[in-house]
């Protein structure tokens, strides 16, 4: 049976969701825009990165979000993927929930209620099915993509591997991008994901202990012979405080020294506030990482990275 996405007697305590630039951060930005040549700049960029994200793909490819401890941000992250490609592209873009334990994907994109699981579909799927009956599992996001949730809300549930694969084996003729939230390092479904994907991300709170755990696991990364995953890997580094004492720069450069591209994810007031995800209330400077970020994984994926 169907459950809420979130819970009923919960949902008027979420207050009116506030935009991610402050009143005077858009006013100046606006005033900016009118006096410097810098809009150019950035309308460049944002041409780059929509070309890159609307490249074709001959086969399914599958981007895997995870990180090395929980509270990173990796669930928006994934989130904010999904609502990136399926603004850009033309071809179906799935997020799946490879993360059981009281997931939160279902709420940070709205999702009314779930009903099947990733787990669930594991069971019925079949490569004999077309693709209105696979959507009749999935959760249609209502701004954009669609959704295969990993638990009902429940504690306990779990995802076994051999689940894991059939689904993903099963699901990717039918979806161009697939965007999994993996469990956090070094669970063994994590580990197996990021051997299988076309391309994955390590998201990284931008705090010292996070930047320099996850230096240590791109070492580890770079080390491992097969499959080389270092080059498929790009690393998105998220403020979670107006007030972080790290400078994002130099945790960057540090990263960077690992052989990875690294692409900042400022703080946003509209993701901090968390519930749904709403695109026209993100920041700009928000709009403009996801936007970098998925490029990023997407021209890793399809083999083009330079």
């Amino acid at each position: 049976m169907p459950v809420p996405g979130l819970d009923p007697e919960l949902a008027p305590a979420h207050r009116r969701s506030r935009s991610g630039d402050r009143v005077v951060c858009r006013a100046a930005r606006s005033l900016r825009q009118l006096l410097v040549s810098s809009a150019s700049r950035q309308v460049a960029e944002a041409t780059r990165i929509a070309q890159e994200l609307q490249q074709p793909v001959t086969t399914g490819r599958q981007l895997v979000v995870t990180s090395i401890r929980g509270g990173a941000g990796k669930t928006t992250v994934a989130a904010l993927l999904n609502l990136t490609y399926a603004h850009y592209r033309q071809d179906p873009v799935l997020v799946v929930e490879a993360d059981p334990a009281l997931g939160t994907l279902p709420i940070r994109l709205g999702a009314p209620s779930v009903r099947w699981t990733c787990a669930d579909l594991a069971q019925v799927v079949s490569p004999s099915m077309q693709f209105a009956e696979i959507t009749g599992y999935l959760v249609q996001v209502a701004e954009g993509g669609w959704l295969l949730p990993g638990s009902r809300g429940r504690v306990g549930a779990r995802l076994e591997l051999p689940e894991y694969r059939a689904v993903m084996v099963a699901l990717r003729r039918y979806f161009g991008i697939t965007v999994v939230d993996c469990e956090t390092l070094p669970n063994p479904l994590a580990r197996t994901a990021l051997a299988a994907a076309q391309a994955r991300v390590l998201v990284v709170p931008a705090t010292v202990e996070g930047v320099a755990s996850t230096r240590a696991v791109l070492d580890w990364m770079a080390g491992v012979p097969h499959p080389r995953m270092l080059p498929g890997t790009v690393v998105a580094l998220t403020t979670h405080s107006p007030d972080a004492t790290i400078d994002p720069a130099a945790a960057a450069r540090h990263l960077e020294a690992a052989g990875v591209p690294v692409v900042p994810v400022p703080y946003d007031r509209h993701l901090a506030a968390g519930g749904p995800i709403q695109v026209a209330r993100l920041g700009q400077g928000t709009r403009l990482a996801a936007g970098r970020l998925a490029a990023a994984l997407l021209t890793r994926a399809v083999g083009t990275a330079r």
